[in-house]
């Protein structure tokens, strides 16, 4: 070979080595659309999560992590609303009280023990216990008998006819857990579902992260890792996101939503959704628990004020059940008592209520915050003295459900979409001490509730729920703040990503292109 031949076989071996070179320095450089983008994401939340245990927790932020771990008997089809089986194979009604649901075979839970009859029941069992004090155990209350009828074959039965069956049963507080981890250990710490996504680590106030199942009893999830970073500061967490350090953020605040959507490279998702938020009365302390009083307080607060300041993330409706929910009646829509800041303040007047003094107490997340500083104000303008508490999220939800507070914001994501599964948890009397933070207790209404529960005719069902919202909004334990848009803003490198009416998103499906 003549020298000048490898000369040039040098120089080409010189150049190529250069090309590659520069092709892994573009790659170190975080291209999010380069072929070897991470195979993970990011989220960030503005709260840390009250529990990861689907029997023992009952709050969004906390779902958004089980979610993605446990796996529920049905599931709701995020574009249809239609609910579908996910563990549960089929099922059929031999009778308006009995359920018979086949189970899919050869599921096996994180920890390596199987996912059977016996799983099902004990998990029901476990939300039905009055010792456990499960958060939503209405989802399961009326089943009366949880029967092992063979291996994947479970009978549920129920005195009366259970006609949201499908619906509490796809709900994330309904997902099965291993028995195995929640006798030996903490599963509120250290989750264990059957879902594509394993518990690694929970740092308190920091960070939880999961990472792929391997074992999954479908294809492997195509993110390997997801880290749910806890941001406090809003305007940090879209920071973040515009930097590349967080990947997805949902829940928009409505006043930072133009920077948002002026981000390069970020995409933002908006659509109507189920959830409700609400001015609640605990309605166990006076002068709450007089209708004069919380008649006087809804014609003093202006939600339209509130709504127009969200950027078209919310909609104005007096109806407790909202237009995306089972049981929504239009007529129910201009039932409440529309502002009207001079009958307010006679109100106030006349029934002695001229400088009571009101505690608003608020949980630290940028929308119930604005709802306060807005109520506030208004409130103080028709004769009361209100003063706003806030609370860390989870300290908030412990100290609400115990009834130690006056007035306050919440609201209701409606995971099942279904009328009943609103207001029977939420106002119903069965649940005060629980779900029922407004300690609301209305013969009429539960009886009304309980019927629009105990049968499968879904017309009369409806019948049954109008029926109670028009008396609850009369009754006006809740003053409807408004009923919202369901929002999430994405760096364009995540694929697959779909948030459905109820606010729920699931990671199984997306991918880092």
């Amino acid at each position: 070979m003549s020298k000048r031949v490898i000369q040039l076989m040098v120089l080409l071996l010189i150049a190529v080595a250069g090309l590659v070179g520069c092709s892994n320095d573009e790659k170190s450089g975080g291209d999010a659309n380069s072929g070897d983008a991470p195979a993970e994401i990011t989220y960030a939340s503005t709260s840390d999560a009250a529990g990861l245990s689907p029997i023992d927790t009952n709050d969004s932020v906390s779902s958004n992590v089980t979610y993605q771990i446990y796996e529920t008997l049905f599931t709701m089809d995020p574009e249809t609303l239609d609910t579908v089986p996910l563990l549960a194979e089929s099922y059929e009604t031999p009778d308006k009280n009995t359920w018979v649901i086949k189970l899919k075979e050869g599921v096996k839970f994180h920890d390596g023990t199987p996912f059977n009859a016996e799983a099902v029941k004990y998990t029901f069992e476990q939300l039905k216990d009055p010792e456990r004090a499960a958060p939503r155990a209405s989802l399961v209350e009326p089943i009366s008998s949880i029967e092992v009828k063979d291996e994947y074959t479970v009978v549920l039965k129920t005195e009366e006819p259970y006609g949201p069956m499908l619906a509490a049963l796809s709900h994330t507080n309904a997902a099965i857990v291993s028995p195995t981890a929640d006798k030996d250990g903490d599963i509120n710490k250290e989750p264990v579902g059957t879902g594509p996504f394993v518990f690694e680590e929970w740092v308190e106030g920091d960070h939880i992260t999961l990472t792929r199942n391997e074992d999954y009893w479908q294809e492997p999830a195509a993110l390997e890792k997801v880290t749910y970073k806890v941001v406090p500061e809003t305007s940090t967490a879209i920071s973040m996101l515009e930097t590349g350090e967080v990947q997805f953020i949902d829940a928009l605040p409505s006043d930072q939503l133009p920077r948002i959507e002026s981000i390069d490279g970020v995409e933002v998702q908006k659509s109507e959704g189920t959830r409700v938020s609400y001015l609640g009365f605990n309605m166990d302390k006076a002068p709450f628990n007089e209708l004069e009083f919380r008649q006087a307080v809804a014609y003093g607060v202006d939600q339209e004020a509130y709504v127009e300041q969200l950027n078209g993330l919310g909609i104005y409706n007096e109806s407790i059940i909202g237009p995306k929910v089972f049981g929504y009646n239009e007529e129910a829509k201009d039932a409440g008592y529309a502002f009207d800041k001079d009958k307010a303040a006679q109100m106030i007047e006349e029934n002695g209520y001229s400088g009571q003094k009101v505690t608003l107490l608020v949980a630290n997340r940028d929308n119930y915050m604005k709802m306060a500083e807005i109520v506030q104000a208004q409130l103080t303008e028709i004769g009361l003295e209100v003063e706003i508490e806030t609370m860390e999220w989870a300290t908030f939800l412990e100290t609400s459900s115990k009834g130690n507070y006056e007035m306050t914001f919440l609201g209701w994501s409606n995971s099942t979409a279904d009328g009943s599964e609103l207001l029977y948890p939420n106002l119903h009397s069965d649940n005060i001490g629980s779900s029922n933070r407004s300690m609301y207790n209305n013969a009429e209404f539960d009886k009304l509730v309980d019927e629009s529960r105990t049968t499968v005719d879904q017309e009369v069902r409806k019948e049954k729920l109008h029926e109670a919202n028009i008396l609850a909004i009369k009754d006006a334990p809740w003053i409807v703040m408004e009923h919202g848009t369901v929002t999430a803003a994405y760096d364009k490198s995540v694929e697959g990503l779909v948030v459905d009416p109820t606010g729920k998103w699931s990671l199984y499906d997306v991918s880092r292109k």
